[in-house]
């Protein structure tokens, strides 16, 4: 019997990358709201279990950890039906795990939390011009890995189109994507929006982006 708990917020965007790979395979979970702005991922009990104080966290039966690639390969790996979602050949797999590190430390890391933390946390209203660039660069860099391809590590939906779609949904808030500029991207984007289960990550990207918005900040020159 699975026995799984996330914890985390919808607006995160590793926790809706989670999310979408838990509606995909199927499986029934417990989900467990983490209010960060209250500080709750840094209480006591949290802490005993993921020092980091970080989202998403998963329990599945007596084990716990966190960090959603981590999360998203673990669940394919011992509870899909098929490697679809994470190939077993090498060379499939080398491509979605090189997708995965792009999105850990380029996309989400370097463009899209470094400017969040300013303008949600640190109530910076001038957001420096490079924290923008960053975002752009991203872009480009992910419009050339669907060169030829229609998802981003290859010809099928992966793991690595959850994590990506999670977060570049959520750096709408600080640059849209420019249909003519990018049409590799908004391909994309509409493929991934059909899922049948894509609400899970629409509904928190909403929040997200709302909450950008009303930061009311600018960029600097």
């Amino acid at each position: 019997m699975v026995n799984l708990t996330l914890y985390g917020l919808d607006p995160s965007p590793p926790v809706r990358a989670v999310k979408l790979t838990l509606a995909a395979l199927q499986i029934a979970y417990k989900y467990v709201n983490v209010n960060v702005l209250k500080r709750e991922q840094l209480s006591a009990a949290y802490l005993a279990k993921n020092p980091q104080g970080t989202v998403p966290m998963l329990e599945d039966g007596a084990v716990c950890f966190w960090d959603s690639h981590a999360i998203m390969a673990y669940l394919v790996r011992k509870y899909a039906k098929d490697d679809a979602l994470y190939p077993k050949d090498f060379y499939r797999r080398a491509v979605v795990d090189q997708r995965l590190h792009f999105e850990s430390g380029v996309v989400f890391a370097n463009a899209l939390i470094s400017v969040t933390k300013l303008v949600l946390f640190k109530g910076v209203t001038a957001v420096p011009k490079e924290r923008i660039e960053a975002i752009v660069e991203a872009y480009d860099f992910t419009e050339a890995f669907l060169k030829n391809n229609n998802y981003i590590a290859g010809d099928q939906l992966t793991i690595a189109d959850f994590s990506l779609i999670s977060s570049i949904s959520s750096m709408l808030a600080y640059v849209e994507i420019d249909a003519v500029k990018y049409p590799r991207i908004t391909a994309w984007m509409q493929r991934m929006q059909q899922l049948p289960y894509y609400e899970e990550n629409a509904k928190g990207a909403r929040l997200f982006v709302a909450s950008v918005k009303k930061a009311n900040f600018t960029v600097l020159p």
